[in-house]
């Protein structure tokens, strides 16, 4: 994988987020200094205002992350299946009802938190209970502009 973020990367990643239903760990910079890794699914997906190229997961409203996205927007996300293994870089955007995101509607979030969760292998039976969670949960999309992309295989 490049230093910067390619097709081949957007292509790797594809595949390993289909390998594990997502599965990555999201590695976020404390105040400290510290690092905060946490469990997620996330895929690559289109920005909703714009239509590039970005990974994309969502948190609870309530999640630490959340907080720590807030106060220092930037994120690490890394996919593996056996030996193979991508991470990128990025600055994170957040879109919630917490989190305005310049461009997205109040009313297009629900589509939004469907199409990530999608995108991340997610499927569901009945959509307007999954919004009706979504929105109690107050959960939140991140979205993370890959900016470098490193891995194996």
């Amino acid at each position: 994988m490049s230093s910067g973020f390619t097709e081949s990367d957007k292509s790797t990643i594809k595949r390993l987020a289909a390998g594990d239903s997502g599965l990555a760990i999201a590695s976020i910079a404390r105040s400290d200094g510290s690092v905060h890794s946490t469990l997620v699914n996330a895929a690559m997906t289109s920005h909703p205002v714009d239509g590039s190229d970005v990974v994309g997961f969502v948190v609870h409203g309530s999640a630490h992350k959340l907080k720590l996205l807030a106060d220092n927007p930037h994120v690490t996300v890394a996919w593996r299946v056996g030996w193979n293994w991508a991470a990128i870089d990025g600055p994170v955007q957040l879109c919630g009802p917490k989190h305005a995101l310049e461009g997205v509607d109040a009313e297009h979030i629900p589509g939004l938190l469907r199409q990530v969760f999608i995108d991340a292998g997610g499927s569901h039976d009945d959509w307007a209970e999954y919004d009706r969670v979504m929105a109690t949960e107050k959960r939140t999309v991140v979205l993370v502009k890959p900016t470098r992309a490193l891995g194996y295989g």
